[in-house]
């Protein structure tokens, strides 16, 4: 969902329909973000804002797709393991960062609720893993290929979709609507602004993927650190030329070819912030120069198409975190979880069409 900066934005180039698509892909992300938050923490009353009411505004925005989520609707489900190298311990006593392998499962998808729609240069990557470890507890994270989240919390992520929603015969959001927006969130348009500036890669395999809220690591003598993650590719960045035309799965079907040649790997880089740095408004990036820590290394060896029963029916809930990594004060990590929660529920008793994207079977 890129855009430009407080008085930079280029409304144009927003319009455009790729801009457009982005704009709705990276607002998608957060938009689940968003509206839970008033439900779970309750800190929005029920008449100003809901979880109900954030997944029906990724609905009119998207349309109604039965069985599928109402945000990063296009993905592919994924396995293999993390290796813990050991260096993770002394933040967080969370058996993840000891040394030895834990195995992964999760989802490559694109941001954005149309679960058919083709593969693009700027449809946002995404990737959600889910952790198993040892001692029985989960650790569930949803990262996105952006540097920045486009809103600070979930009010603004409402309005956001709100703003973009398509109207009247033109299929097109109303400038004068956009315009609104972003002089009334001048934090968003300059996050987007960042965004827009920042490269999307050529492809899932080559695309650093970060958690964009930052957490808090616990070590086991109780001291927290506020932390944000990356997973960094081993494979060489490429960008990806903004002509690219969209196409049914390309993205997918690289993936699979890439997989077809082993691993792809990622190191798990974490972010060490400082007194000052913010960790409750995710449009903020830490400064350039912060500690960094390589804690291990992510192995993706395979791809399952969605079905019933995997990746399919998890929600990649931020909050399903293990002891030694606890929520930070940021508004949208709540609202995340609360609206997977309702887009869950939604599309848990609907009927279930395959996915677009069927591993093995080319696009």
């Amino acid at each position: 969902m890129p855009s430009d900066g407080p008085g930079r934005y280029d409304l144009a180039a927003l319009l455009a329909p790729t801009a457009i698509a982005r704009l709705g892909a990276i607002g998608v992300a957060v938009a689940a973000v968003a509206v839970a938050f008033a439900w779970t923490a309750g800190w929005l009353s029920p008449e100003r804002l809901t979880q109900a009411r954030m997944i029906d505004a990724f609905e009119v925005d998207n349309g109604q797709h039965a069985g599928f989520r109402r945000n990063h609707a296009k993905g592919v489900c994924l396995s293999g393991w993390f290796e813990g190298n050991g260096a993770g311990v002394k933040l967080s006593k969370a058996t993840v960062f000891k040394s030895g392998r834990v195995p992964v499962f999760g989802r490559f998808a694109l941001a954005g609720g149309l679960p058919m729609m083709p593969d693009g240069p700027n449809a946002v990557r995404s990737l959600a893993l889910d952790f198993s470890l040892a001692d029985g507890e989960v650790w569930r994270t949803g990262m996105n290929a952006i540097p920045v989240f486009p809103v600070k919390d979930p009010q603004a992520f409402y309005d956001q979709l709100v703003a973009v929603k398509p109207v009247g015969t033109t299929g097109k959001p109303d400038p004068v609507r956009i315009k609104a927006f972003f002089d009334a969130n001048p934090e968003s348009a300059r996050a987007i602004a960042a965004i827009k500036a920042s490269e999307f890669s050529s492809g899932f395999a080559n695309a650093a993927y970060n958690s964009l809220n930052a957490f808090r690591f616990v070590d086991a003598a109780g001291v927290a650190t506020a932390v944000r993650w990356s997973m960094v590719p081993i494979d060489a960045f490429a960008p990806e030329p903004s002509d690219t035309p969209p196409d049914k799965n390309y993205l997918f079907d690289a993936l699979a070819a890439r997989l077809k040649q082993g691993p792809a790997q990622w190191q798990l880089m974490l972010t060490i912030g400082q007194p000052g740095d913010p960790t409750n408004n995710a449009t903020q990036a830490w400064p350039a120069g912060r500690q960094t820590i390589d804690v291990g290394l992510l192995s993706i060896v395979a791809l399952q198409s969605e079905a019933t029963g995997n990746c399919r029916d998890v929600n990649f809930d931020p909050l399903v975190l293990p002891s030694g990594i606890a929520p930070s004060d940021d508004p949208l990590l709540s609202a995340r979880s609360a609206a997977y929660s309702e887009s869950f529920t939604r599309r848990v008793g609907e009927p279930k069409t395959p996915s677009a994207v069927q591993a093995g079977k080319g696009g």
